[in-house]
Parts: C-alpha cells; structure tokens; sequence
C-alpha cells in the first residue's frame, strides 16, 4: 500500500512551546526545520506556544510576543519543548497539563535538550529511555529514577516520546522526525538546505573535550603534561611520567589522578583520540600515519579506540568533516 506523497499530505501542525528566558537558538532549531519553506519538503503550520502570558524574554537579550497559548497544543500532532531555563525549576502546571492531555490524544512530544526535564515532570518519561545535554544527564538521573537514561545518544525515540541531547543535537532530532514521517529524502534535502549531515552517528561524547584542568599551571606536573602532549607518538608510561616529574610512582599517581580525573592509561588515550580527532578533520593524513604520529600501535588499535569511544569509525568522522569539499 502507498503513502501519500509529502506534497499531497494534510499540512501537519507542530507546536512549539516558548517561555520567559528561552535560548534563542533552542527556539529557533524547530522553528527552522518545520517554519520555512524547503524545496522538496512539506509545508508545516509552525505555532508558537507561549507557556506563560505576556512578553517573553530570551538568554540573548530581545523580546519575543507569541502569537498563542497553550490552547493551541489542542490542535497539534507533533509538540516541541525546546528547552527549559533552569533544571531546578519546576515548569508551569498548565503547560505540564496541556502536555500530558495532548500524549493522551496521541500526539507526538519532544524535549529538545533541557526540555526532557519538562517531559519528565510531566511523567511522560517514567519507564521510558530518553537522553538530555551530557552537563546534566548525571543530575537528571538521580532526580528522576524511572526513567532509563542514555546519556550517549543524540536522540531517543520511545514510542511517540522523543529526547535529544543539547544545542545542536536538536537539529539531529528534528531531521529524525522528518525522515520518520516523510523519508529520507525529505530529510536529506532539509539537512543540505540547512548546510548540516542528515544524520550523524555517534553520542554525545565525541563532543566532550577533556582539557587540563585550569590550575594546572601551578602544579609540579604542567611541565610533564604540556611535553607530553607535544610528543604522543613516545610510549609513555606512569613509571617514565614519575621519573620526569621527580616523584615516586605512588605520588605521582595521586597528584595525576586529582589534576586530571584519570589514571595515566585514560589521560593517554583521550589526548590520543582528541589528537586524532582533529588529524582527521584538518589533515589529509592517512590513518596510518595518524596511528604512528598520535602514539597508537598500529592503525587497528586506533580504529578500534575510535569506534569504542566514540561510536563511529575515523574515516566516518573525516567525511562528516569534508563532505562538502
């Protein structure tokens, strides 16, 4: 049996919920997805929720008015709360309401980022797999047990339930929704109008870096380190990082472990990978002579560390940075 075309489908109305102290961005991202014209896409009704009443303000310094309430939630198939100003503030009961009695008429919810803490306090989560922003992924776990939090993923899809991770994570999760409800084509033509992959592999934390810690300057290992760091094709080891830092191997490992969170082993290998990370995206080096320069054994080692940490394969991360060369 056929699907209608995009273009011969009712226009499907998707809401999203603004508040006071909204990100500009966070509400921009479905806005521009589902809001503006793409050629070759369907053409939404984009409304603009306001979850309280009167002008709203933004983290970027302007003002916004909305053009409707939470009644409006009545009409939409797809809701969209893009963020939310503050974990530890609990979000409007009315709009908490309005969400709960849109799921029970079976549309779709969303939290973007921070918005999977109002999905949650709406008990739209309990039981369920969802993700937010990696920041606060530990602190959303304890203060909501029922919920099974994957703290890697981009997005998650539990049912007619839909989580991402933050910022630009969004983008990916709205992408998603289009490919699920009109293919990947549509998808794919949005994503080249908006100049971003169609669809990233991989979690979040491909995007975490793990800087030195900001006192480090004053501590006895910041010479070691910075060395360290501009040779890591060296086969350094704690016994030959304690000798360069005058300190027993006992001692050293404490003060390691204090400044950078890490045994010697994981610091290594994260300096490693974040090397190769940016190899990839600015050299045109082999993963050959990436392995050698960055420290690996071979290239399957490499590979192999790659995939593990981050979820995709080192060519994959290159061609998500050079596809459009």
């Amino acid at each position: 049996m056929q699907t209608q075309s995009a273009a011969h489908r009712p226009r499907a109305v998707i809401a999203v919920v603004a508040f006071d102290q909204i990100s500009a961005f966070h509400l921009s991202v479905p806005c521009v997805v589902f809001g503006e014209s793409h050629p070759g896409a369907p053409a939404f009704r984009l409304l603009v929720v306001a979850a309280e009443r009167g002008t709203l303000t933004t983290t970027a310094g302007f003002a916004l008015i909305a053009q409707h309430g939470l009644r409006a939630l009545a009409q939409a198939q797809t809701i969209i709360v893009p963020s939310w100003r503050d974990p530890n503030e609990r979000p409007p009961q009315p709009l908490l309401n309005a969400l709960v009695a849109a799921h029970r008429r079976g549309a779709r919810i969303v939290g973007l980022c921070l918005g999977a803490y109002v999905l949650a306090e709406a008990g739209l989560l309990d039981g369920r797999r969802a993700t937010t922003h990696w920041e606060c992924a530990l602190d959303f776990a304890q203060r909501y047990p029922n919920i099974r939090v994957d703290a890697d993923r981009l997005y998650i899809a539990d049912g007619n339930i839909v989580t991402s991770a933050g910022t630009a994570a969004g983008l990916d999760c709205c992408l998603h929704l289009l490919r699920e409800d009109y293919g990947a084509e549509v998808a794919n033509c949005v994503a080249r109008r908006l100049v971003v992959p169609p669809h990233r592999q991989g979690g979040q934390k491909q995007y975490i870096e793990r800087p030195l810690p900001a006192n480090l300057r004053d501590s006895r290992l910041a010479e070691v380190l910075v060395a360290v760091r501009a040779n890591l094709q060296a086969p350094h080891t704690l016994d030959s990082l304690a000798r360069r830092a005058l300190m027993s191997r006992r001692t050293f490992t404490r003060h390691f472990r204090a400044l950078t969170g890490a045994t010697v082993g994981e610091w290594l290998l994260s300096e490693r990978l974040a090397l190769t990370q940016r190899l990839l995206e600015g050299s045109k080096h082999s993963i050959e002579q990436i392995a050698a320069q960055v420290g690996f054994a071979s290239p399957a080692s490499l590979r192999q560390h790659f995939r593990v940490s981050f979820g995709v394969t080192p060519q994959r991360w290159r061609q998500s940075f050079n596809d459009g060369e």
